[in-house]
């Protein structure tokens, strides 16, 4: 982006260009939750989640592959333990997407919280097969997406992934967030290089994003089958967004 695309005013001494006005009321953290959806919800994550998670995880040591530091677990023990470790942790702040049964199929965290700068990040994505490519994995993102605009203040969400990890970086731009660069050698997770890509959704789009995931979860726009009728990144095209 250049210098001539980003928003500014004069400063009132100087004249330079400076950013615009923000409110600087710090955003809430985000806290114990139950966000509640027509196809399952959000809950924080406890320990009455973990052998619904192991049982939905055993097996699938793909679904660990892009995480940087753990995974996949050899035996339920070995998830217990690090399943515990998560409990605690105020940052990351760890959800289980639970569905109509109140089963766990997947976590989802809150994390690089900075209230001040009024941004938050959604990572530590870890959806079952149980989960993955359905209306409640997507359900799950527009309900966290919602709390941290609408409840908590944020005015900065972000998505950030291994930039070889194609279906992060495809599930990024479905639900309506921007790309915004790749960082080159930007960590060493589990021994190897990670370039990391960057998104970002900012509280400006989110009205335009929240509508085009209110339409895409309406019962109307499945068929008999469940089959979608109006694609979401239709939806939430980010063509037009400033890049």
């Amino acid at each position: 982006m250049s210098t001539e695309e980003l928003e500014s005013e004069p400063h009132p001494i100087t004249g330079q260009p400076v950013g615009l006005p923000v409110d600087e009321t710090p955003a809430q953290p985000p806290g114990p939750v139950t966000l509640v959806g027509s196809y399952g919800g959000v809950e924080k994550l406890a320990p009455s989640h973990r052998d619904d998670l192991w049982e939905a995880y055993a097996g699938h040591d793909e679904i660990w592959t892009y995480m940087s530091t753990y995974g996949p677990f050899a035996d339920a023990e070995a998830f217990s333990q690090w399943f515990a470790t998560r409990l605690t942790l105020a940052d990351p702040h760890s959800y289980a997407v639970v569905n109509l049964d109140g089963r766990a199929l997947g976590i989802a965290t809150l994390m690089e919280i900075r209230p001040a700068m009024r941004v938050i990040e959604v990572g530590h994505i870890l959806y079952s097969p149980k989960l993955q490519r359905t209306v409640l994995g997507t359900e799950a993102q527009y309900l966290l997406a919602r709390y941290a605009f609408d409840t908590l203040g944020y005015r900065r969400y972000e998505w950030k992934c291994n930039a070889l990890n194609a279906p992060s970086r495809n599930a990024a731009l479905r639900y309506g967030f921007v790309y915004e660069g790749t960082f080159r050698q930007h960590i060493i997770a589990k021994g190897r290089n990670r370039d990391n890509a960057w998104y970002s959704m900012l509280d400006r789009e989110w009205p335009a994003r929240k509508e085009g995931f209110d339409r895409w979860l309406a019962p109307e726009n499945f068929d008999a089958a469940g089959r979608q009728k109006v694609n979401l990144r239709a939806l939430n095209d980010t063509s037009k967004s400033r890049q």
